[in-house]
């Protein structure tokens, strides 16, 4: 794998490339924003982890200019900011992982496992339309519908969504939606999940629609069809 490791920090960053280096991983760093975009524009990686507080542009213009991009590679945020509203940023931005220092570099590694699993899932080729009656998903355009009107999502709206709509009719436990969409930085005990259902119900069933996103007491979340 071919990892772009964006980080200031010359003790984190040796650390970090010392071990990616003994774990068979090839690695190239940029210190500061400015040349990361710059390897972004015109390198092709496997994954970047990315720092936030960065010289010359931060972190999140970093997340927000890759996915203007259309460039869909996996991203770590390993950063010392780790305030839950620093976090849901970082995932609303783009990002599919967020790592807080300080970290044992087994966790960073278990970390990168899981998100490339995860990635091969999600970056790889992918249904043209997810449907719930007048819900419609077009995925490859990341573009949501109902009865015939747009409904903008973040990034982590539209994974929850996908996750639904794959899964329409069946129960997703909260542990199954969390390791699916957020990954492994999340424990069990956080309420993220519920948040971002409620998100997505004041988006999507509006009042004079049916109810699709339903609660079932004790087991989970599903998108139910109706008839």
């Amino acid at each position: 794998m071919k990892l772009l490791l964006v980080e200031d920090n010359s003790r984190i960053s040796d650390f970090v490339m010392k071990g990616l280096d003994e774990s068979g991983f090839s690695v190239v760093l940029a210190d500061n924003g400015i040349e990361a975009r710059t390897l972004i524009s015109f390198r092709e990686w496997d994954m970047i982890l990315l720092d936030i507080i960065l010289p010359g542009i931060d972190g999140i213009e970093l997340l927000r200019y890759t996915r203007y991009k259309k460039i869909n590679i996996p991203i770590i945020v390993i950063s010392a900011l780790n305030d839950p509203e620093d976090k849901i940023k970082a995932l609303d931005c783009g990002a599919d992982d967020y790592v807080t220092k300080p970290f044992l570099f087994r966790e960073l590694l278990a970390h990168i496992n899981a998100l490339s699993r995860r990635a091969r899932m999600d970056y790889g080729p992918s249904p043209g339309m997810l449907e719930c009656n007048d819900l419609k998903m077009h995925v490859d355009r990341h573009k949501v519908e109902r009865h015939g009107n747009d409904i903008k999502l973040t990034l982590q709206e539209f994974k929850l969504l996908r996750l639904l709509l794959e899964n329409k009719d069946k129960v997703l436990s909260r542990t199954n939606l969390l390791d699916t969409v957020w990954g492994l930085n999340y424990n069990t005990n956080t309420n993220i999940v519920d948040v971002y259902i409620s998100y997505l119900r004041n988006k999507i069933d509006k009042e004079g629609l049916p109810k699709l996103i339903k609660t079932i007491k004790g087991r989970g979340y599903m998108i139910q069809s109706y008839r």
